[in-house]
């Protein structure tokens, strides 16, 4: 194994690799010597993705809504079909959208959980065959504190972020005799834009400036501040690499300790 490039021969598929958190995993196994497939809604917003690792990356890119199993079906079959061995899943597409529960109709219901935890799941099950084959495969799901903890207002994002937990722990378990882990990260409030939308729902809701928003969301964090996208692939990245065989089922939680007390 090249010890600078300890993930040369893999291939990776990170799913809502076309920005944010997604896209910074992305370019981290890049860095890794990992090969790619990224997965999103958005094919435009992908291809510019793939424009932006460094130079010399293997990847191309899949528009697919992970919500839909035949679209995922098709999108892993594509990428058998090109010739990757996938290795390593990467779970990272999501979307969080505020209500209380009496305002929380059966569609935001059903998307959350589409989205987020039905994604997650039809991923999964798609990988399976080739990282069984692999005999080293690796999949992280990108939770959230959301997965961990409970928060107002977002009761159905919760609800699928603490499905994705269990899905983790549940097929750890089941594959614990097999090469493949199973492990998720759970980040706080991430520099994303999934995070400039709810800074923007504060201001709408409550007046305050950006400035006051932002600030309020980086409270929750004990080091006062937003983490960082990079932070959050350095965690994934660890899970993707082989010294990290013996860690699978757990959560873990990149929050500046915010869910420690």
């Amino acid at each position: 194994m090249n010890a600078a490039m300890p993930l040369a021969g893999s291939h990776a598929v990170v799913t809502g690799g076309g920005r944010g958190i997604g896209l910074a995993i992305a370019a981290r196994l890049a860095a890794l010597g990992a090969s790619l497939s990224l997965v999103g809604r958005d094919r435009s917003r992908l291809y510019e993705a793939v424009q932006s690792l460094p130079a010399g990356t293997t990847c191309d890119a899949h528009a697919c809504d992970v919500a839909d199993a035949a679209a995922v079906d098709a999108a892993f079959a594509a990428i058998a079909r090109a010739g990757h061995r996938v290795s390593i899943l990467v779970n990272n597409a999501g979307a969080a959208r505020s209500a209380r529960l009496a305002a929380t109709d059966d569609a935001l219901w059903n998307e959350m959980l589409g989205v987020n935890l039905s994604g997650t799941f039809h991923c999964m099950r798609a990988a399976l065959p080739a990282l069984l084959e692999a005999k080293a495969g690796r999949i992280v799901n990108v939770a959230s504190t959301a997965g961990v903890v409970g928060y107002p207002y977002v009761a159905a994002y919760c609800a699928a972020k603490h499905g994705v937990v269990g899905l983790t722990r549940a097929l750890a378990l089941e594959l614990a005799s097999t090469a493949v882990t199973v492990n998720a990260v759970c980040p706080g409030y991430t520099d994303t834009d999934l995070v400039r939308d709810a800074v923007a729902n504060i201001v709408t809701r409550t007046g305050r400036s950006e400035a006051e928003a932002r600030g309020a969301l980086a409270a929750r964090n004990p080091q006062k501040r937003l983490v960082t996208p990079d932070e959050v692939a350095a965690a994934v990245a660890w899970l993707c690499l082989p010294e990290s065989q013996s860690v699978t089922g757990q959560s873990i939680v990149v929050d500046g300790g915010e869910t420690a007390g």
